[in-house]
C-alpha cells in the first residue's frame, strides 16, 4: 500500500521554498492528519501538548488554569438546544453566527475571523506556517511552551528571552535575540505569570520587526484581566495574529473552541494544510455554546469579579505567612518557595488532596497555582498551612 506523504502541491512548494527538506514533508503532513501517513509516521511530541494528564483524584484541582465552573448559562442553554439538531453537519449557519458574534464584540471584519478547536491548533499552525530552518521563533521565558516545542520539532531556531523585571515581555530584547525571526510570540496576560505586556510595547515590536515576519498575540486569559485587547492590531497590520480561547473564563476547556483574528490571507495560509477541516468542522454544540457566551458581557464581568475576590483573599493569606507571590492580573499566580523545589511542594499539596500547578525550568522554586472557586481557595489555604508548618 502506498501512503500519502505530502499535503498538497501549494503547501509542499511553500515548505520547500522556506528551507524544509523533502523528508520533512511527511512529518508535517502527519501533524495535520493528511491521509494514511498520519497513522504511519506518528505524532510529534508537541502534538499531544494540549492533552492533559489523566484527571487527578485530588478534591481541589487548581493546577491546569481551568475555570472552576462550567459554561455561562446562555451558552449551556444554547448547547443543550443544539443537541437535538446534531444529526446535521450544519443545522443552520452556526459557524457564520459565531463569526458575527466575534465581529460585534471585537469590532473586526467578518473575513478576519476563523474559529478553531481551542487555541493549541492555531498556535502550532502559526509556527508551521511562518517558521522554518532559516526563520526562527522568539518567545519569552517563562511563557506557554507549546510554540517553542513546535518550533524545536520543526527544526526552527528558538530564542527564549527572559521577562523584564516587572514580568512583561521584553520586546526590544526579543527583537535583538533574532532580528530575522519568522514569528514573535507574545502571551498576554502571560502564562504562567498572569502579567500584561502593554499594547504600546507590542506596537513597537510590530513597527520594528523584519518585513515578512509575524507577531502572534495570545490573549487566552484576557477576559480575566479586563484590559484593552489587541484585536485592532490584527485589522491594522497584515502581519499580526490575535488568538483567543473559550477554555479559560468561559469554562469550556473540554468543549474546545477558540478563534483567531488576522488578515484573510493568513487564514488561508494556515488552513491549507488540511483544507480548512479543523476550522470548518467544529461540533455544533460547542460553537453554539461559544456564540451565546461571547456576548454575555454582564456575566463575563461577574465571573471575573468572582475570580478577583477569590484571588485577593488567597494572596492576602499567602502574604500574611510571609510567602513571596509574583504580581498577576489573571486567574493564576506564582509562588516563590525560595528554598524549596516546586516539584516537592506540588507533591506535598497532592498529599492534602490539592492539585496545584507545575514550575518552569527558569524558576525551579516557583509554582503556578490556578485561582479556583472561593471554597477551593479556602481549601488551598488550609492545605498551605499544613504544608509549610
Amino acid at each position: 500500500m502506498t501512503h500519502q506523504t505530502h499535503l498538497n502541491p501549494e503547501a509542499d512548494d511553500d515548505l520547500l521554498t522556506r528551507g524544509f527538506a523533502r523528508r520533512d514533508l511527511a512529518r508535517i503532513a502527519a501533524v495535520f492528519g493528511a491521509g494514511a501517513v498520519a497513522a504511519t509516521v506518528g505524532r510529534p511530541a508537541w502534538a499531544s501538548g494540549g492533552v492533559p494528564d489523566p484527571a487527578p483524584s485530588a478534591k481541589v484541582r487548581i493546577g491546569a488554569n481551568e475555570c472552576w465552573t462550567g459554561p455561562l448559562a446562555p451558552g449551556a442553554t444554547a448547547a443543550a438546544k443544539m443537541i437535538g439538531q446534531g444529526n446535521r453537519y450544519s443545522p443552520q449557519d452556526q459557524r457564520g453566527d459565531f463569526i458575527k458574534a466575534v465581529m460585534t464584540v471585537e469590532q473586526v471584519p467578518f473575513d478576519h475571523v476563523a474559529p478553531w478547536p481551542g487555541s493549541s491548533d492555531p498556535l502550532c499552525r502559526a509556527v508551521v506556517t511562518y517558521c522554518s530552518p532559516t526563520r526562527g521563533l522568539v518567545t519569552a521565558d517563562p511563557t506557554f511552551e507549546l510554540a517553542g516545542r513546535t518550533a524545536a520539532w520543526l527544526g526552527a531556531p528558538v530564542k527564549a528571552v527572559p521577562l523584564t523585571a516587572d514580568y512583561t515581555h521584553d520586546v526590544k530584547a526579543m527583537l535583538a535575540a533574532n532580528p530575522d525571526a519568522g514569528l514573535y510570540y507574545i502571551c498576554t496576560p502571560n502564562n504562567p505569570t498572569g502579567t500584561i505586556t502593554p499594547l504600546a510595547d507590542i506596537e513597537w515590536l510590530i513597527a520594528n520587526k523584519p518585513a515578512g515576519s509575524m507577531v502572534l498575540i495570545d490573549e487566552a486569559y484576557t477576559h480575566f484581566a479586563g484590559v484593552p485587547v489587541a484585536s485592532y492590531l490584527a485589522v491594522k497590520h497584515p502581519d499580526v495574529i490575535v488568538m483567543r480561547t473559550f477554555s479559560k473564563l468561559f469554562g469550556m476547556a473540554g468543549l474546545r473552541v477558540g478563534y483567531i483574528i488576522t488578515n484573510p490571507a493568513n487564514i488561508t495560509k494556515m488552513m491549507r494544510y488540511d483544507g480548512g477541516m479543523q476550522s470548518g468542522a467544529l461540533p455544533v454544540t460547542s460553537i453554539a455554546c461559544a456564540t451565546a457566551s461571547l456576548t454575555a458581557a454582564p456575566m463575563i464581568a461577574a465571573r471575573r469579579a468572582q475570580m478577583e475576590t477569590a484571588r485577593g483573599l488567597t494572596l492576602d493569606h499567602l502574604r500574611s505567612k510571609g510567602i513571596t507571590v509574583k504580581p498577576t492580573h489573571a486567574n493564576m499566580f506564582m509562588i516563590d518557595w525560595k528554598t524549596r523545589q516546586a516539584k516537592d511542594m506540588q507533591a506535598a499539596f497532592r498529599k492534602e488532596s490539592v492539585e496545584i500547578g507545575r514550575s518552569w525550568p527558569i524558576w525551579p522554586t516557583v509554582s503556578r497555582v490556578t485561582v479556583g472557586s472561593a471554597e477551593e481557595m479556602k481549601s488551598f489555604c488550609t492545605a498551605l498551612d499544613k504544608v509549610i508548618a
